[in-house]
This record gives C-alpha cells, sequence and structure tokens, in this order.
C-alpha cells in the first residue's frame, strides 16, 4: 500500500501538477479588472461626450433665440454668426423647421462635432446657426480620457498584484500540502497536513488537508490492521509448522522424507520472514549500534556466507550500524543475487557504500519503478524461486539502520532501452551518523545504467 501511493505521487509529479496558481489568479483577476475598467471609461467617456454636446446645443439654442429676437425688432438685422437661408443646413433640419418648429441638432464628421440650430422668423427666412464642439470642451474630453487610460492601467496592475498576493498564499498553503501528503505516502505517520498549511483563514485548503489527513488516517488504520492479521496468522503458525518440521525429521530416511523436511523448512523460512516484515512494518524496531569497519566485516560475513562470491574493497571506513541487520540486508541481496541473477556475484565496498552485483538479466522494470514488494519473485526472465520477502526485508532493515537501499540494472553505454541488462546492481548506502530514529533514512528506489 505504502509503496502504491508513493506511486501515485510520482505519477502525478510526471504529469505535472506545477500549475503556477498565483499566476493565474492573477491573470483572472487582471482580465475582469481590465474588462471592468474598460467597460467603466467607455460609459464615462460617452456620457461626458453626451453631457457637453447637450450643453453646446442648449448654448445654440439660447444664442439663436437671441438672434431671433434680435432679426425681429430690428427688422431683419442679424449678428455675425447667424446665416439667413443657409444652403449648408442639413435636410431633415430643414425638414423641421419648414413646419414651423425650432430645431437643433448634432452630427459628426471626420471626428469633428457639428452643433446646428435653426428657427423660421415671420417674414418666412429661415435663421441658422452652425458651430463646432468647444477647444476647451475637446481638451477637456482629450484630458478625460487620459485619465481613464491612466486609471485602467493602475486598476490592472494593482488587480495583478492582488491576485498575485491572493494565488501566492492559497499556492503556498497548497505546496505545503502537497509536501506533508508526500512525506505521509514516503512512509513518515507523524505528519498532519492540516498542521502543515498553518494559516488562520478556513478555506477549500483547509478542506483538502482534513480530507488528506481522514484519507491518511484510515490508511494507518488498514495498514496496521493487515500488519496485525499477518503477524497473528504467522505466529499462529509457527507451532503447527515447528511440529510438522520436528515430526518429519522422524520419518525414516529416504527421497519423500527428504522433500517433506525441505517443504517444512520452506514453510519455517516463510513465518519467520512474515514475522519480520511484520515488525518492520510496525516501526517499532531499533537498531543496536556498534563501530565497526565496513570492509573487513563484510570479506568476512560473504566469505562464510560464500566464498565464490568475490569482494573487493576499494576504500575502508569506519562506520557504525548494527552488524546484525546490516549481515540480515547483505546476505538477502547475495540471495537475491543468487537465485535470480547469474555469476559472477561481486560485492564492492566504497566507504560507506556496499554494491552487490549479479550478472543476470537484471530487475524487473516495477521493482526499479516502484521498490521492493512482498510476494513478488520476478519477471518472467528469472527464475520465479523463493516467496518475493527478501529485498522487502532487505529495505525494511535498511530504514531501521538509518541507511538508503537503491536498485538499477547494469547496460551497454548507449543502449536502447529494449536491449536485455547486462546484470542487476543493489546498493545500500549507509549513513554518514548513526540512525536516531526508525525510517529517517527512507528507502528510495531509483533506475538508471551503467
Amino acid at each position: 500500500m505504502r509503496g502504491f501511493l508513493r506511486h501515485q505521487v510520482r505519477r502525478m509529479e510526471r504529469v505535472g501538477l506545477r500549475t503556477g496558481l498565483r499566476w493565474k489568479v492573477s491573470a483572472a483577476i487582471a482580465l475582469v479588472a481590465g474588462l471592468v475598467a474598460i467597460v467603466l471609461s467607455l460609459v464615462v467617456h460617452n456620457a461626458a461626450r453626451v453631457s457637453m454636446l447637450d450643453n453646446a446645443r442648449e448654448l445654440a439654442n439660447d444664442r439663436l433665440k437671441m438672434a431671433q429676437r434680435n432679426y425681429e425688432l430690428n427688422r431683419g438685422r442679424v449678428f455675425p454668426y447667424i446665416k439667413v437661408d443657409d444652403p449648408e443646413l442639413p435636410a431633415t433640419l430643414r425638414e423641421k423647421v419648414e413646419r414651423g418648429r425650432r430645431a437643433s441638432d448634432v452630427s459628426e464628421h471626420d471626428g469633428v462635432a457639428d452643433i446646428w440650430a435653426a428657427v423660421p422668423v415671420k417674414d418666412g427666412h429661415v435663421l441658422s446657426l452652425h458651430s463646432h464642439l468647444a477647444d476647451r470642451s475637446t481638451d477637456m474630453l482629450r484630458d478625460l480620457d487620459q485619465a481613464l487610460v491612466i486609471g485602467s492601467v493602475a486598476v490592472v496592475l494593482g488587480g495583478s498584484a492582488l491576485g498575485v498576493l491572493i494565488g501566492g498564499q492559497l499556492s503556498r498553503r497548497l505546496r505545503k500540502a502537497a509536501d506533508a501528503a508526500t512525506q505521509t505516502a514516503n512512509g513518515v505517520t507523524d505528519i498532519r497536513v492540516q498542521e502543515a498549511i498553518g494559516g488562520v483563514v478556513r478555506d477549500e485548503a483547509d478542506e483538502l488537508a482534513r480530507a488528506v489527513d481522514a484519507m491518511a488516517d484510515a490508511l494507518r488504520q488498514r495498514l496496521e490492521a493487515e500488519r496485525r492479521v499477518t503477524a497473528d496468522i504467522a505466529h499462529e503458525l509457527r507451532t503447527p509448522v515447528t511440529g510438522l518440521l520436528t515430526a518429519a525429521e522422524l520419518l525414516p530416511p529416504g527421497r519423500p522424507t527428504e522433500l517433506v523436511l525441505d517443504r517444512a523448512k520452506a514453510m519455517r523460512t516463510l513465518v519467520e520472514d512474515v514475522l519480520e516484515v511484520a515488525r518492520l512494518d510496525g516501526a517499532s524496531e531499533r537498531a543496536e549500534l556498534q563501530d565497526i569497519m565496513l570492509g573487513e566485516f563484510v570479506t568476512r560475513r560473504v566469505a562464510a556466507k560464500d566464498p565464490d562470491v568475490a569482494v573487493r574493497v576499494v576504500h575502508e571506513s569506519e562506520v557504525t550500524t548494527d552488524p546484525r541487520r546490516l549481515e540480515r540486508v547483505l546476505f538477502n541481496l547475495l540471495a537475491n543475487a543468487a537465485r535470480h541473477g547469474r555469476p559472477p556475484v561481486e560485492v564492492t565496498v566504497e566507504g560507506r557504500v556496499i554494491r552487490v552485483r549479479d550478472h543476470g538479466p537484471g530487475f524487473p522494470e516495477e521493482l526499479l519503478a516502484e521498490g521492493p514488494s512482498r510476494f513478488r519473485t520476478g519477471s518472467k526472465d528469472r527464475a520465479g524461486q523463493g516467496h518475493g520477502l527478501g529485498l522487502t526485508i532487505a529495505a525494511g532493515q535498511a530504514r531501521v539502520l538509518g541507511a538508503r537501499l537503491t536498485f538499477r540494472n547494469v547496460r551497454p553505454g548507449g543502449a536502447a532501452p529494449g536491449i536485455p541488462a547486462e546484470g542487476a546492481v543493489a546498493v545500500l548506502w549507509l549513513p554518514e551518523h548513526a540512525p536516531t530514529d526508525t525510517g529517517s533514512y527512507p528507502m528510495l528506489p531509483t533506475s538508471g545504467s551503467s
């Protein structure tokens, strides 16, 4: 289950969860602010222009009234700005005047507003006034447009800055939540996403954090329940398996007896391994530390286990670790190389690093991608023997030691991905300092070529 969670987290990272939330929020706010600013600017501009034109039309009507009064009192005398029967008078305005009405009109030609006012007089003539929007009004309208543009730009920039602040705060909270969830998926049990994101404001990020914490709690409870069931079953099997092995040893010599003894020993090994995995999953194991010379230790242990395995010490180093657990990891790696690989098997010690290499078909791609999985014995091109707990136990013991266990396949330089591997390499990286708690250096499965 834990390996599945790690795989899902890495898969989400590959498809690209880096969304740049702050920039999306900023762009959205800037877009809305820009649209609002444009609409308001157009409304204000049109309202100001209409108001100025209305004022200009009223002024033209007032001046025309004065001219009409002067024309009728002084028997045909007109002001200089007044024309009588102007041939350029617009047709629509002339029709209204011919019906005996005073009329005014505003038209626009080449961006210039023409203001017309006309009135019929008693002698049958038509007095008209033709003017343009005052330069002062045009300047005021131009200044207003400039102010609206500057205000719109300021609103967009301010909205963008506000979006960056709001989006940045939300993005930081979500990134903290993602980091905490990643640590939870990697097996860190004391991480709470809601505490990690912090903050005073309660928003959707807190709902997400609570949901992730609830999911993590449910998964932990399920894993713990599965671990307890596995441990209980294995514990209950120890007594009958031990009795079966004892009874098999009392059988008369022969091939059937050898087969029964072999299967009984395999069952006992399986039960002990399952119990060990259950203890490691419980995160209650602690290393009993000693100072050892790593090269000398590995050389002696490998020679006692399998004299045919070559050990090469490139650089000797003194380390503080648990010899029993280190031996367990080393022997499991050797057993895996002997069972699934091909000779020669080579062990190299360089400082705090131990490498175990075989010359077989390499590790399965699933193991390279997700790490060891219990009861998975390998791909089809391997022997398929064993119960698949060896590397799982090695990885668990490595975590107790605070070490890092990685896996990769050896391929020819520049070889295509489909070319078969020339061997498998398991690398144990012992920490520079003694581990302080279980799992402080989690196992990191990697793949590569050399």
